[in-house]
């Protein structure tokens, strides 16, 4: 027998399948390599963060003479940094800072960062007062500020470098999201917000005709990345011309022959399909979404009843209240009066609105609008609005108009983070689900101010309150005014 006869045809081996195939399996393992790269570095870049904070603490606290300066060997500074960066870092694992993504608007982020700057601080204070090298209560002072501050910073700049990276098609695999509604749109958020899951959601796919052509925005600070509709059905030659490799069902109560279809249509395409799994919901309960293994789940979390936590917030309230009355109290008033020069009025509007378990109060804030138009009513949402006064522009634009609700926070009808409270003819419209938002003191900001959504109407994007229902906490609440000071600095 010829040898030539036992040789395979390499025309055969390397036809376009195989080498699709080939091309596929080599994406799928730099796309696992650039996500555990990106993990390490972020793991790093934290660790180098933190010492390096801490070891600024010591600079600073010797460079202004602060206190009775104690001069410590250079690797003792050293040593002690990269201890507590160690321990910070262990932390932050165990808050699962490294695998779970970041959460609306990062914000969720941030809390876990200030949570665990705390805690290895209170860890840090008892040794340093028992060690043979005692540690300036100073430095662990200015450490704990600069600690999170430093961590947070290089953490969006990872956030940058990453999303740059993505933006180049580094580690990423396209999907497309069968759904365009309430679901889908977390979904969408959530993946392009957690960037250690390394999917880029290019497009959506309902089965509603009258979306087809139209975009989708992902939640965040600027109206910035968004997907257009395709009309349904999902089919094999729609993946394959998308060119995506992941097909993601939003759609929880989906038909079994629909869920069938679209399993078929992603197995002919050579995708992955992962989906949002029906199940039971209680009337009150809240549904939040993880990335398991690259599998998408819903997870159902009953509303907390927190004491501590309540207490704690209303101590916190109305201190910050009754201290932000009296230093701002020249501003309040210059606003009163300039208020009554620009138009015919009162300078204070009231109004009834909905608070904690739906009672009824009064509302403070400066008056924007004429004093003819109705009391209640959508608020504006452009600045062209008739009824807004001249002055009203300015006070709305920069928000502070919402400064007279520092009274209403002092009298604890309001918290300076919550929900926005609404007028009692949106309430009545309110859903099972939306009421959710009603168990919480309402606030004078929160997640959905601090959002591009914000140039909408609030009840038209519940989904912000109700994840801070949710993920309600001290730490929460102080990323919360964090980022609307930032927010505010910046005049996003």
């Amino acid at each position: 027998m010829s040898s030539t006869a036992s040789k395979p045809n390499l025309a055969e081996l390397y036809t376009p399948e195989s080498r699709r195939a080939v091309a596929d399996a080599d994406g799928r393992v730099l796309r696992a390599s650039f996500q555990q790269l990106a993990t390490a570095a972020e793991v790093i870049g934290d660790f180098a963060a933190a010492a390096l904070a801490l070891i600024g603490a010591y600079s600073i606290y010797h460079l202004l003479e602060l206190g009775k300066t104690v001069v410590y060997p250079v690797q003792s500074i050293v040593g002690s940094s990269l201890a507590f960066a160690f321990f910070f870092v262990i932390l932050l694992d165990r808050q699962g800072v490294y695998h779970t993504g970041s959460g609306m608007l990062r914000v969720a982020e941030t809390a876990r960062i200030l949570r665990v700057s705390v805690e290895t601080f209170l860890l840090l204070l008892p040794v340093s007062i028992f060690s043979a090298h005692l540690i300036s209560r100073l430095v662990l002072g200015i450490g704990f500020f600069l600690v999170p501050f430093m961590v947070i910073s290089e953490k969006q700049m990872m956030f940058s470098i990453v999303r740059h990276l993505h933006s180049r098609g580094r580690g990423v695999r396209k999907a497309i999201i069968y759904g365009a509604g309430f679901t889908g749109k977390r979904v969408f958020s959530s993946l392009l917000r957690s960037r250690k899951v390394g999917i880029n959601p290019i497009y959506f796919v309902d089965d509603d005709e009258c979306l087809a052509g139209k975009d989708i925005f992902a939640h965040g600070y600027r109206r910035e990345s968004s997907s257009q509709i395709l009309s349904g059905p999902v089919t094999s030659e729609m993946i394959r011309r998308t060119g995506a490799d992941l097909v993601v069902v939003a759609i929880p109560s989906l038909a079994q022959e629909k869920m069938a279809a679209v399993a078929a249509a992603a197995k002919e395409a050579d995708a992955k399909l992962i989906y949002v799994p029906s199940q039971t919901v209680y009337e009150d309960a809240q549904v939040s979404y993880v990335d398991i293994d690259g599998i998408l789940l819903a997870t159902v979390d009953l509303p907390q009843h927190m004491p501590i936590y309540e207490r704690a917030k209303r101590l916190m309230d109305f201190l910050l209240s009754l201290i932000g009355i009296i230093l701002l109290s020249p501003i309040l008033a210059v606003i009163a009066l300039a208020i009554r020069m620009d138009s015919a009025g009162p300078a204070i509007f009231k109004q009834k609105r909905v608070g904690k378990d739906g009672r009824l109060f009064d509302i403070y804030k400066f008056r924007t609008m004429r004093v003819d138009a109705p009391q209640y009513g959508f608020s504006p949402t452009e600045s062209v609005d008739p009824r807004i006064t001249r002055l009203g522009r300015t006070l709305r634009k920069t928000s502070l108009d919402e400064l007279a609700q520092l009274f209403n926070v002092l009298k604890g009808d309001m918290s300076l983070v919550g929900p926005r409270p609404e007028m009692p003819f949106i309430v009545e419209q309110y859903g099972p689900r939306v009421r959710g938002r009603l168990s919480v003191v309402p606030g004078i900001t929160g997640l959905w101010q601090i959002s591009a959504d914000r140039a909408y109407l609030i009840h038209e994007n519940p989904h912000y309150d109700l994840y801070y229902v949710r993920n309600r906490g001290f730490f929460m609440d102080l990323a919360i005014l964090l980022h609307t000071f930032i927010f505010a600095v910046k005049g996003v």
